[in-house]
C-alpha cells in the first residue's frame, strides 16, 4: 500500500488550471488518509470553480490510482480562505518617497533574480493608479478564480503576478479612486488572492507615504523594505522620508538601490552621470542598510520592458544585483516566524 508521503508526492503532478501550479505549490492539499486499499484526499476548493474542481479531481484520481496497492480514491473539497492557505517565506516592499524612480523596474528585476536562483516568487502590484508590472512582463491574461478567491497570473518564467491592470476591461483605463477604495483593494490582493507557498512576495508600492504604502505597512506581515532612489539633489530628503516611515512602522530597511545611476557609452568606454554624481554610498549610510545595486540607464532593458520581455534581461549589472540580494534578504524576518 502506498504511504502518505508517496501520495502527497504524486499530487505534485496535478496542475491547477488557470495558474499552472501544482496542488502542493498552491497549498491546496488539506488532508491525506490511507487505509488498506483506499485513499481519501481532502482538497481546499479555494479559487476553484466547478469546472476547475472537476479537472483537479479527475487528475488527482488518475495519478493516485497509479500508486501500488491503491484500489479506490475518494476526493472531497472543503472551503478555505486564501489567506489561510498562503504560506509566504518573506514579504518585501519596494518603496520610495517619490514617483518615477523605478520601483516597478527594481521589483521586476528582483523577482527575476530570485526566480533564477530557484525560489518561488510572486509580485503584488500595489501601485493601482500607475500599474506597469503586467506590461513589463507581457501579461494580458485575466486572473481565474471563483467566489472563494482569485488566482494570480503566472509569467513566462513562473513568477506569480497580481495587478489591477489584469482586472480592468482595458489596460489603459484610468483608476480614478479615492484613498479608502485603493487601500481596500490592496488588502484584497493579500487576503483574497491564492498565492500558495512562496519563498518571496515582492510588493511594488506606489510613491509616497500615504494611503497604499501605509495600508501595506500596517496590514501586511512585512519582512522588510527595499528603497529605490535616483542620483539627484532631492534624493537625500526622499530617502529619509522612506526610511523614517519604515522606522515608525517598525520595518527593517533591507537595502537601497540607485536607479538611473549612469549611462554607459561603449563607443567611448565611458560612464556619463546624467542626473549628477552617484549618491549610492551616501544613501546607504542614511538608511543604515547595504547598497544593493547601481542600475544604469540601459537601452536594452528599456526595449525589453516595452516589449514585455523583461525576463530575458541579462547583464553584468543584473548578475551583480542578483548576488547582492540573498545576503540582504537573509536578515529579513519571515512572517511565518512565531
Amino acid at each position: 500500500m502506498a504511504t502518505e508521503e508517496q501520495i502527497r508526492k504524486s499530487l505534485e503532478k496535478v496542475m491547477v488550471p488557470g495558474v499552472k501550479r501544482d496542488l502542493k505549490g498552491l497549498n491546496l492539499v488539506r488532508q491525506v488518509a490511507a487505509a488498506k486499499e483506499e485513499v481519501k484526499i481532502t482538497l481546499a476548493a479555494t479559487a476553484l470553480d466547478a469546472e476547475a474542481q472537476e479537472l483537479v479531481s479527475s487528475q488527482t484520481r488518475a495519478v493516485v490510482e497509479k500508486l501500488p496497492g491503491v484500489k479506490k480514491v475518494e476526493i472531497e473539497f472543503t472551503p478555505a480562505k486564501p489567506v489561510e492557505l498562503n504560506q509566504i517565506g518573506h514579504i518585501v516592499a519596494i518603496m520610495s518617497g517619490k514617483g518615477g524612480v523605478g520601483k516597478s523596474l527594481v521589483a521586476g528585476l528582483a523577482a527575476i533574480a530570485l526566480k533564477r536562483q530557484g525560489h518561488e516568487v510572486g509580485i503584488l502590484d500595489a501601485d493601482l493608479t500607475g500599474s506597469s508590472i503586467p506590461k513589463m512582463f507581457g501579461i494580458t491574461e485575466r486572473p481565474s478564480g471563483s467566489d472563494s478567491g482569485i488566482m494570480p497570473v503566472l509569467s513566462r518564467s513562473g513568477i506569480e503576478i497580481m495587478s489591477i491592470n489584469l482586472l480592468l476591461p482595458q489596460e489603459d483605463d484610468a483608476v480614478i479612486w479615492r484613498g479608502p477604495l485603493i487601500s481596500n483593494t490592496v488588502k484584497q490582493f493579500w487576503e483574497d488572492v491564492l498565492w500558495g507557498k512562496l519563498d518571496y512576495l515582492l510588493i511594488d508600492l506606489p510613491p509616497g507615504t500615504a494611503d497604499a504604502p501605509l495600508t501595506v505597512m500596517q496590514s501586511f506581515p512585512i519582512s522588510g523594505v527595499i528603497i529605490v532612489f535616483t542620483p539627484q539633489d532631492l534624493t537625500a530628503m526622499i530617502v529619509r522620508k522612506a526610511v523614517n516611515m519604515a522606522q515608525k512602522m517598525n520595518k527593517t530597511v533591507l537595502g537601497v538601490v540607485e536607479n538611473m545611476s549612469y549611462l554607459y557609452v561603449p563607443e567611448i568606454d565611458r560612464r556619463i552621470e546624467l542626473f549628477g554624481r552617484s549618491r549610492g554610498d551616501e544613501m546607504a549610510k542614511v538608511s543604515k542598510a547595504p547598497l544593493l545595486g547601481q542600475l544604469p540607464l540601459d537601452p536594452e532593458l528599456a526595449k525589453l520592458c516595452d516589449q514585455g520581455d523583461i525576463e530575458r534581461y541579462d547583464s553584468e549589472i543584473m548578475k551583480a544585483f542578483s548576488q547582492s540580494l540573498p545576503k540582504a534578504l537573509s536578515v529579513a524576518k519571515s512572517p511565518l516566524t512565531k
